[in-house]
């Protein structure tokens, strides 16, 4: 892991088996099939490789993704993709495209965590959506955001995870997914959709995007191949009406540099377009719901009784603590046994008390699991 100069930002703590990290084990990262997607897209495109790139991606690439979007979700056209360093840097670039400085930006709760500063970033206030068990409620987002306007604010999007959410692995239901569409097109609000788990599906397949039940209107969808390939490649997209690509296009950093991340887009256009990808997600698929049930199970075998989800999708599970446990009162006596997560709250934009814990069974191997959940049995028998 960590040694001299920084490399990574993963910190290992000696004696600490933590569930708190979303990053993908270092065993299912593709080096040798990546190493040969390199050697391919430099085989191909030659000098073009290392050159200055067209400023939406490169055509390859785009043509890729629309073809994959196309085939998982039905629908996809390369014209409709802008080619990112990563959903945070898609996040960025939506935000500022859309939003202005004292907005009100609405956001899922609980969602995914590093977005809040994504968006404050942008000199925005965050607010919840109204939820209830069933996740993101439309019709009491739309009473939401007309009041906010009736008040004087301008509030031009919402952030949500809807499919295998990070932290909760909860897919928003079909039926929520088109109200909410129907809801931002009645209000003109634009639903920024972070898809980044899609494609780590274990049971069945994925809902539909908000953006194909949309049609592409009121809906910006937002990607990555963090999850599915390798966090290092800095690699993702953004799908959006092609006026929209033109907009992020002619942005002044993007025409100068040329495009974002050319040469690892053209070598992931190699990796997806020779079936590699396709056989590597076989692998993490396999591998990822290995772990998931590793870590289910361990959970579901504790002393102290513990009502255990297991996601279709994504990396984590939203653990229910028992009554009257705190999730910072846990962490702590769960570190001195040598286990870690993430609380609650942690996800939450106005970080409210949370009886909720999110585990991530993506970095550790099943054996770790099993004794991660071991000792995080002990820890909560020991905070009765």
């Amino acid at each position: 892991m960590r040694t001299g100069r920084p490399i990574l930002q993963y910190v290992d703590r000696p004696g600490l088996l933590d569930l708190g990290w979303g990053h993908p084990h270092p065993s299912l990262l593709p080096t040798d099939a990546w190493a040969a997607a390199t050697a391919s897209a430099l085989d191909t495109y030659g000098w073009q490789a290392l050159a200055y790139g067209y400023e939406p991606g490169p055509g390859p690439l785009r043509e890729w993704i629309a073809g994959h979007l196309a085939a998982t979700d039905g629908g996809g056209e390369p014209d409709e993709i802008f080619v990112t360093a990563g959903a945070s840097h898609g996040l960025t670039l939506v935000c500022a495209a859309l939003a202005r400085p004292g907005d009100v930006v609405v956001v899922d709760s609980p969602t995914y965590h590093l977005a809040f500063g994504i968006l404050r970033d942008q000199g925005v206030e965050l607010i919840a959506a109204p939820v209830d068990g069933g996740g993101l409620d439309p019709r009491a987002l739309d009473e939401q955001i007309a009041a906010l306007r009736r008040r004087g604010r301008r509030v031009p999007l919402l952030y949500i995870v809807p499919t295998f959410g990070n932290p909760t692995g909860h897919s928003l239901p079909d039926d929520r997914r088109r109200d909410l569409v129907a809801v931002a097109r009645q209000a003109e609000l634009t639903v920024v959709e972070d898809d980044t788990y899609r494609d780590m599906v274990y049971e069945g397949t994925a809902p539909p995007s908000l953006w194909r039940l949309g049609d592409g209107h009121a809906v910006v969808r937002i990607g990555s191949f963090a999850k599915t390939v390798a966090p290092g490649l800095r690699l993702g997209w953004i799908q959006a009406d092609p006026d929209m690509i033109g907009r992020l296009a002619r942005l002044g950093y993007v025409h100068s540099g040329g495009g974002v991340n050319h040469t690892s887009a053209l070598t992931m256009a190699a990796f997806g377009s020779s079936g590699a990808y396709r056989e590597h997600l076989t692998i993490v698929r396999r591998a990822y719901a290995d772990r998931r049930d590793a870590l289910v199970a361990a959970l579901r075998r504790s002393p102290v009784h513990l009502d255990v989800p297991s996601p279709a999708g994504g990396w984590f599970i939203w653990l229910p603590l028992p009554v009257g446990r705190p999730a910072a009162d846990v962490l702590a006596t769960a570190e001195r046994h040598g286990v870690s997560f993430m609380p609650g709250s942690t996800f939450r934009v106005d970080r409210a008390d949370d009886n909720h814990i999110r585990l991530s069974f993506s970095l550790l191997a099943a054996t770790e699991l099993d004794e991660a959940a071991r000792r995080l049995g002990v820890a909560l028998a020991e905070t009765r």
